[in-house]
């Protein structure tokens, strides 16, 4: 059963910027004396690195099903998560940079804002912290997982 599902897409926003940035780029290359066709075909060539980047990274999805947490391939049994704080944007920024723990796991993508922190038990990974456009909604469903008891087979 899931409980939660969220795609993490890329905004329209970074599609739109991809297509003038591909244009510019091509166009350099008229500028620097290229006949036809190398600078159209610069321009479809980074028009299609722009759309396999950006759906790549629009890809990503959080899952809570069975217990667990999955985070690209990343799977956390969340019994073994001890606090659960959903972060605003300044929180998440001070704990991706400065005050961040090296050790730590982070899934985010440069488009997320805002994190849910998952203090863990285990010494080797003090936390997680997963990038989240509802980071109430995702905190709330797993701490509601963590309340049920798991199922006996």
């Amino acid at each position: 059963m899931r409980n939660y599902v969220e795609r993490l897409h890329v905004p329209v926003l970074w599609w739109l910027l991809a297509i003038p940035t591909a244009l510019s780029l091509g166009g350099y290359f008229y500028e620097a004396g290229l006949t036809d066709p190398w600078p159209p075909l610069i321009m479809l060539g980074l028009g299609a690195l722009f759309t396999v980047a950006l759906i790549s990274l629009g890809r990503a999805r959080l899952v809570i099903s069975d217990g667990c947490l999955r985070a690209g391939g990343a799977v956390l049994p969340l019994a073994s998560v001890s606090e659960v704080v959903p972060l605003d944007e300044r929180q998440s920024a001070r704990l991706r940079g400065p005050k961040g723990d090296p050790a730590a796991y982070l899934y985010s993508r440069p488009y997320l804002k805002r994190h849910v922190y998952l203090a863990l038990e285990d010494p080797r990974v003090p936390y997680w912290m997963i990038g989240t456009r509802h980071p109430a909604e995702l905190a709330a469903a797993i701490e509601m997982c963590r309340a049920c008891p798991e199922p006996v087979a």
